[in-house]
């Protein structure tokens, strides 16, 4: 009777199974590894701002990202991890696959190479009499990720983590557990769901405000006095109608105070969001009192804005007779 032949390591086969196993938990991880650093760049941000840098995203757009690809991702790249270890326990040949070579020096190399562009960047920045604690905790961060992950591998690639299941497994949760931690963290900064939605109603209160006052300048530059009330602004052929609150449906308070002068109130759930330094590029802000040298800045409850019309630069409208 013939017997098959014993399966060299070398030759070990990959199925379809091991492939798309190896391929998820590397995009898991990238993934994982990118919105790591992320979060931790923004609460660098936030931390320490920058009177170089530019306005921040008051909703923590970059952060709520973050955070879900790290609720998501790392969870994922764990379960991925173990399941592919446990196929190699079961059956050692798949320690040899193409696949798991390949994704394993592949994640090495890429580890390497960011340590190494960390490091030129961080000599290059010193060296230029640029260096803050801000850039150089961004630096450490990327350091100390890139490193992590390098040593993980590269001790995965000798096989320590499948004769060593138990510490693997607490590798794991402890990486489960900074996770957990940065997550949390992530409320504090940005905020909770709530907040961020209140915050919202607040910059679509600025933005009614904004437009009443506009409608307010151009009726008076058209009839020559203020409108009385607000409903002298609706107007169906322009198809504007005097917005109202979002937040509790009722109408804006509005008033005359002189013969060029008006004020009109909202009530507000926070403070106007003071984001200086805390971003990174150049961009326009969604919130349009952010700018604190603004006149929509606010605090929270009720917050009234007087305006008085200086009629050189607001001047009547010309009515031409035909």
């Amino acid at each position: 009777m013939e017997t098959t032949p014993a399966r060299a390591p070398g030759l070990a086969k990959t199925t379809p199974r091991d492939f798309f196993l190896w391929a998820g938990a590397v995009i898991a991880l990238y993934g994982s590894v990118i919105s790591v650093i992320a979060l931790f760049f923004e609460y660098v941000n936030t931390a320490f701002p920058d009177p170089l840098a530019y306005y921040g995203d008051p909703y923590g757009g970059v952060v709520r990202a973050a955070m879900a690809g790290v609720i998501v991702l790392i969870p994922t790249t764990l379960i991925l991890l173990r399941i592919i270890r446990k196929s190699i326990v079961s059956d050692p040949g798949k320690a040899e696959i193409w696949a798991r070579r390949w994704a394993l020096v592949l994640t090495i190399f890429i580890a390497v190479v960011v340590i190494l562009i960390d490091l030129i960047t961080l000599i290059t920045t010193f060296l230029g009499g640029e260096l803050s604690v801000r850039f150089g905790l961004k630096v450490a961060v990327v350091l100390l990720v890139a490193l992590g992950v390098f040593m993980h591998f590269l001790a995965d690639l000798k096989g320590y983590w499948i004769q060593n299941q138990m510490k693997a497994t607490m590798v794991g949760a402890a990486v489960g557990v900074l996770a957990l931690l940065s997550v949390v963290a992530g409320f504090f900064i940005i905020g909770t769901p709530g907040e961020i939605r209140a915050l919202r109603y607040d910059e679509q209160k600025v933005s009614d405000l904004q437009s009443i006052q506009y409608q307010v300048v151009n009726f008076y530059q058209q009839k020559g006095e203020l409108p009385e009330d607000l409903t002298y602004l609706n107007d169906p052929i322009s198809s504007f109608m005097t917005p109202v609150d979002p937040e509790s449906g009722e109408a804006y308070e509005y008033a005359v105070t002189g013969a060029l002068s008006f004020s009109f109130c909202g009530t507000f759930n926070k403070p106007t969001p003071d984001t200086r330094g805390t971003g990174n590029y150049p961009r326009d802000t969604a919130y349009p009192s952010m700018d604190m040298n603004d006149s929509w800045a606010h605090g929270e409850g009720e917050v009234c804005f007087n305006r008085t019309i200086d009629p050189e630069r607001y001047p009547l409208f010309e009515k031409t007779l035909r």
